[in-house]
């Protein structure tokens, strides 16, 4: 995947309070305003949004809410935002896949990510580990060992994920297409049991967010071989990169991010960035990201918008080599 480099730039480059005190960014904005979440209540996305939130609070005097609309893998959240008005009252807080992968796996999506949206921030990311468990012999102690087990015994030569049509999904397939070894790709319902079947032998690999995995650790009950960011991991320093394991084209990082329906005024999107890049200063919030494996990124809605555009173009070919197309 292309490299978040330009990701990367200063807040500097930030009018951070756009000449106006905290408490007036918003005041034009009567009703309180809503962070959407395309998920339940508790689970990470949620619990991260709503830490956000809070720091953000002190730019919106009239208050800011995180309100979920789970449904349809997050695409009713997605398509709510896009039809609320353009007044900078409703932003999304968004994943990756949503945005990027969508756009390819279904035959009909009710939103285009480029058209229908303008983006703000991107507030954090991650990357994934790609972990075996007791299925696979102890004395496989790398990728390139495990993918050599994987040719002996094709029969189990499989991975999960937490879900068919995320990322974690196809970077299985980028991993699948760059060593030439076939794997058999096993969705299922969430990270949490996902790792209950690797860490019980009852599949050999699966691919997770590195927060799911990290808990697990002293288990002691699955190894981790690989990570898929551009660069290791500071949760795993230890651990090697897909890259540094010989397969540069495996780069697949998860990140969330805030946008706004199309035709919000420009004024509007800048002091909501601001806003979101002066929250994500806050050593409580790092903290707090830190937990779920997930590192702060300080952005411009320009670097945002090339980071959405530059993930459509890379996701489009893993897509199609997949075969994979999501239902309704």
């Amino acid at each position: 995947m292309i490299t978040r480099r330009n990701l990367l730039s200063s807040t500097s480059n930030i009018t951070i309070g756009i000449l106006l005190r905290p408490n007036e960014l918003f005041a034009q904005t009567e009703k309180p305003s809503r962070l959407i979440v395309g998920f339940p209540p508790g689970g990470g996305t949620d619990v991260a949004a709503r830490i956000l939130a809070e720091k953000m609070r002190a730019s919106y005097p009239n208050g800011l809410i995180v309100e979920n609309k789970p449904g349809a893998a997050a695409r009713l959240a997605v398509e709510y935002v896009k039809n609320a008005p353009a007044d900078g009252a409703t932003m999304l807080f968004t994943t990756d896949f949503a945005m990027t992968i969508y756009p390819h796996s279904f035959k009909k999506l009710n939103y285009d990510p480029i058209k229908d949206f303008v983006p703000v921030a991107a507030c954090a990311k991650t990357s994934l580990a790609f972990s075996v468990g007791p299925a696979v012999p102890e004395t496989v102690k790398s990728l390139s060992d495990y993918l050599t087990w994987c040719k002996s015994n094709p029969k189990q030569a499989a991975y999960a994920s937490t879900s068919a049509g995320a990322t974690p999904h196809f970077a299985g397939v980028m991993l699948t297409k760059a060593s030439g070894v076939e794997m058999l790709h096993v969705p299922y319902k969430g990270g949490a049991p996902a790792l209950q079947d690797l860490m019980g032998g009852q599949i050999a690999s699966s691919f997770n967010p590195i927060g799911e995995v990290i808990p697990q650790l002293k288990t002691g009950k699955l190894r981790v071989l690989a990570t898929t960011g551009s660069q290791r991991s500071k949760f795993m320093p230890d651990i090697p990169t897909m890259v540094e394991s010989g397969f540069k084209e495996v780069i697949a990082e998860v990140w969330l991010g805030v946008v706004m329906p199309a035709n919000t005024p420009n004024s509007i999107v800048s002091k909501a960035s601001a806003a979101i890049n002066d929250a994500l200063k806050s050593q409580e919030l790092i903290d707090a990201f830190s937990k779920f494996g997930m590192t702060t990124i300080h952005s411009t809605p320009e670097s945002f918008a090339s980071l959405i555009k530059n993930d459509i173009a890379t996701w489009g070919p893993i897509v199609k080599a997949s075969g994979f197309t999501a239902e309704d």
